[in-house]
């Protein structure tokens, strides 16, 4: 399938900042589920920084918004060719080492909600321990948009028994962590047939000795199939969110995010 990928930033400013910098991860890469065909990024109101490939293999790029500028805009434009692959990403590749994404952070951190969760997950293979994971939190942790923020920790949205694809994912990781099995975040795209769960989504990987990374998705109850493009990858969100960055000054900010994939 072929899939073009529309995604626009802006940050609109009520007076200039002192300064601002934004990290935009907003180019995907090549894996054994996809193909760049052509992609481009263009930023306006910044100036580029640096731009380098992190420890997680996630192309990125660091902006400073230019003196005196009130609007910061940057839109990824490009065309993704994808294959279904049953969730398979591939194998691990990078510096980063497997142990790594066995350990928790400040937003995977199991509490006893999530340790309930995990050790109602039969024995088993891996592999099917995770499937049946993830059919755990389908039944457990209801999708309900505005539900939750983008700093909501895994063991609040589990608590609420409600979230977004941001949480679902962050539970997913965090539950497969006590499993002793190496968990990811995943940010990309999703093409669907109607609103819910589409255009900027999250999912969660595990990886399976054998088989690599294998991806699994809570808000749809799916391995993620030839609808999907993966951005960029990370313990958690904060490792693979698209854009983030930081300001100084008292200029109060308003942001826009405009998405479209298209078969």
């Amino acid at each position: 399938m072929r899939l073009k990928i529309t995604h626009k930033t802006e940050y609109s400013y009520d007076q200039p900042n002192a300064y601002a910098l934004q990290r935009l991860r907003l180019i995907p890469g090549d894996s054994q589920s996809q193909r760049v065909l052509d992609w481009s990024l263009e930023v306006s109101g910044a100036t580029e920084e640096v731009g380098y490939t992190d420890s997680f293999g996630n192309v990125t790029r660091l902006f400073s918004v230019n003196p005196g500028e009130t609007l910061l805009s940057a839109t990824a434009t490009g065309l993704i060719e994808t294959v279904d692959r049953s969730g398979l990403s591939g194998p691990h590749r990078g510096y980063t080492p497997l142990w790594l994404f066995r350990r928790e952070t400040p937003l995977t951190a199991a509490g006893e909600a999530i340790k309930a969760l995990a050790a109602d997950v039969p024995d088993g293979a891996p592999l099917q321990r995770m499937h049946a994971l993830l059919q755990l939190i389908v039944e457990r942790i209801a999708y309900e948009s505005g539900s939750t923020t983008v700093v909501t920790t895994a063991e609040e949205a589990a608590n609420k028994a409600a979230g977004v694809c941001q949480d679902q994912a962050h539970i997913f990781a965090s539950a497969a962590r006590l499993l002793q099995v190496p968990a990811r975040y995943v940010s990309g795209y999703l093409m669907a047939e109607d609103d819910a769960h589409a255009a900027s989504h999250a999912w969660a990987e595990a990886h399976i000795d054998g088989l690599g990374w294998v991806a699994f998705d809570p808000a749809n109850g799916i391995s993620p199939d030839e609808r999907y493009v993966r951005l960029a990858v990370g313990r958690d969100y904060s490792d693979a969110s698209p854009v983030s960055g930081f300001r100084l000054g008292q200029a109060s900010e308003r942001l826009e995010v405009h998405v479209t994939v298209e078969q």
